[in-house]
Formats: C-alpha cells, structure tokens, sequence
C-alpha cells in the first residue's frame, strides 16, 4: 500500500501494537471479552447464527487507560502535527470536545476498533490493519465527507429500492449491515425486524458535506419522512427505535429516532406502490410549509397525535386538525376538496357533521382528515385553495365557467 503520511503510518500502528498487548494482558488476566448472539434469518431457507465479538465496548471501557500510555502521547503529538487530522476529528466529535479529546477518540481509538474488529479479537494481524489505516488515510486526506443515516423502517414493504427526497430512500435491508459496523445493533432493532414481511426495509439518508460542514439533523428528516409515509399510506409506519451514524463509511454514532416517528401506531402493514410513493415524495417535499404556516402545522401535528389516542381524545384531535386545516366551515370544504361527484360529496359532509356535533370518528371521516392534508399540502398555497374552495361553494367557479362559455 502506497502510504501517503509514513511517520504517520508508524505512530498510529506502534499505538495499536501497544494497546493490542496492553488488552490481551487485561483478558489474560481475567477480564471478559462480551459476544453478541446473531440470528441471520433466511427467506426460504434455515437461519444462520453468528458470534460477534464487542470489541469496542471492550476497547472504550478501556480507552482512558490506554490514553494514558506513552504510544498514545506520541500518536497524538503526531496527528497535532498534521492539519487535515484536526479537520477529520471535529468532523467526528464535533465543536464540544478539546482538539486532543477529538483526535484520540475519533482517530486513534477508531483505528484500534476497526483493527481489533477485523482481527476478531486481540491477536494483531497486518493485513487487518493495513486495511484499517489505508480507510483512515482516505478518509483523511480527502476535501469531503460522505454522511449517511439508516433506521429500521417497520409496517411498510417495498418490491424495490424507493427514492423518497435528495438522499433520502427505502430499501431493503442488506443482511448483516448493521452489525457489520455497530456488532451491539442487534439488541437495538425492532422485535422481529428481518423476519417478517413488513420489518425487513430500512430508511436511509445520505448526505455529501464539506470538510467543516456539520451533519445534517438525522432524527428530523427521517420522522419527517415516516410522517409523509403514513399520510401517503395510512400504513403502521414507524422507524428506528434508533438510528445508525456513519461517516466517511466509518461508525459515527448512535442516536435516538424521534418518539413520535419511533411509536408505530395500529393498523394493517402494507406495501408501498409506485402511486403512493410519488404521493409520500410530494408531500415529504412539501412538509417544508408547515414551518411558515402554523395552522398546517398544528393540523400535522394533531392528526399525528390521533394515531396512537382513544376515543374521545381521538375524535378531538381529528376535528381539531381539519380546523385548523380549513377552518370554521370545514365540514363544507373539506366535502367539496375531496369528494369527487354530489353523492360523495353529501355522505362526506353527512360523517363530518357528525365529528364536528361531537360523536366519535367515522373511519370515512378519519381518512378525511388525512386525505386532506395530503391534498392541501399537494395544492401547496392553503390560503389560495381555501379561496378556491369558498367560489366552488358560492358557485362562482361554475358561474364563471358558464359565462366563458357563453362568450
């Protein structure tokens, strides 16, 4: 391998070295490596079951002693000599942490985990190493970061990978992945995720960043997206508990998913076809508004909050939405915005009189309040279809048209 720091290369491998030793003395002496128990569940065919070392639990228990240590000293006198070595730590550890602090948990005790990793253990192996140097050096040197996230996304299917946004997609969960980098996911992942027909996707977002630009806010773009999947589908849609952190293809984090995107709420898994997913990527992209329009923000909210309540919170909540959405008449309105003939139209007003007089939510009049949001935030200007709704009423729209058609 062509080594482009060999000062460099020889610090950060005499620390591994060294710790190496110091951590197969500790297990020599007692201390317990911990395994992970891993089912890979097989479509069709026998499951397979792996131990995986956790090494880096083992090696983070053991980082402030290993800090302490005179490789370590050395190691890290040389990355303070090396610039880009600085702009990859605050990358990872962000702007909280001391450059030292940074640098030895971000560079060198991440090149011992990956190491130990490949190795299985504390038995040094060259190759493993070199590989694990030759990621770091890479990623380094390079003038920009790629970041992903990726949550367990649960109660919906897809037959292919789904482009939701920018970066932003379902697809099918690669067996192993998760583990593969982060050997502790296994007790993190929904009960049941890679068995069953609706919990085997995951949703993930990738962003590209410059060398000094923070990552994006993962918990809220993803809650966003399971938020435009469920009015899209009115599917049980939820995602993560947790969400996994990469950078530059390396472990970067672990952090929770939003409670209300994390909760799956009640109802029937289904699978998301190419209609409805054209519908999820308009509305995801039209989320957005809601930050400059509070009334579409807290109908979102209220008919999001009705998803996991029982009645008569419920009822409330869904009355309190189209309220908001449409306003004092929005019996009438939301009649007109989603019925398509004077048949639909009269028993969708007839359900809705009987939300807003106080009884207990139809399931016609439930999908309504959801229907219309999706419809509102498809026309985009609530304050200009809210007009068009009210001459559609009055009858000027149709007035309107007979006049030009007399003309």
């Amino acid at each position: 391998m062509a080594v482009r720091s060999p000062q460099l290369h020889l610090t950060l491998r005499s620390f591994c070295l060294g710790a190496f030793v110091y951590l197969g003395r500790a297990l020599e002496e007692g201390d317990e490596l911990p395994f992970s128990f891993e089912a890979h569940v097989q479509r069709g065919g026998p499951a397979l079951y792996e131990y995986r070392p956790l090494v880096r639990s083992f090696v983070e228990a053991r980082a402030g002693s290993l800090a302490k240590r005179e490789d370590a000293r050395i190691a890290l006198e040389e990355l303070l000599r090396e610039p880009a070595a600085a702009i990859y730590a605050r990358a990872h550890a962000g702007p909280r942490t001391s450059e030292e602090q940074a640098l030895y948990r971000t560079v060198l005790v991440s090149l011992l985990i990956s190491t130990a990793e490949a190795c299985g253990g504390f038995d040094w192996d060259d190759v493993a190493f070199e590989r694990a140097y030759a990621e770091l050096e890479g990623s380094l040197f390079r003038s920009s970061r790629a970041y992903a996230a990726v949550a367990p996304l649960v109660g919906i299917s897809v037959i292919t990978q789904v482009e939701l946004g920018e970066g932003l997609r379902i697809r099918a969960a690669a067996t192993g992945e998760l583990a593969r980098h982060w050997p502790e996911a296994q007790g993190l992942l929904p009960p049941g995720f890679g068995e069953d027909v609706d919990r085997y996707c995951v949703l993930e977002l990738e962003r590209g960043l410059g060398s000094e630009e923070e990552p994006p806010d993962a918990p809220a773009e993803l809650a966003d997206a399971v938020t435009a999947l469920r009015l899209a589908t009115a599917a049980p849609v939820s995602a993560g508990p947790v969400l996994f952190e990469r950078l530059d293809w390396r472990p970067f984090g672990i952090r929770p998913v939003l409670p209300i995107a994390a909760t799956q709420p009640p109802g029937e898994p289904t699978r998301l076809d190419s209609f409805r997913a054209q519908v999820a990527q308009i509305v995801l992209g039209r989320l957005p508004l809601a930050d400059a329009d509070g009334a579409l923000a807290e109908a979102l909210d209220r008919w999001e909050l009705s998803l996991f309540q029982n009645e008569p919170f419920r009822s409330e909540q869904l009355r309190g939405a189209l309220a908001a959405l449409l306003g004092d008449t929005w019996q009438l309105r939301a009649a007109v915005l989603l019925g398509e003939s004077s048949d639909e139209r009269r028993s969708l007003h007839a359900s809705l009189r009987e939300l807003g007089s106080g009884e207990p939510a139809l399931p016609s009049a439930a999908d309504a309040v959801r229907r219309a949001l999706v419809e509102v935030l498809r026309r985009g200007d609530r304050v200009v279809l809210l007009g068009s709704l009210d001459d559609e009423l009055l009858g000027l729209r149709s007035a309107a048209a007979g006049l030009a058609r007399a003309g």
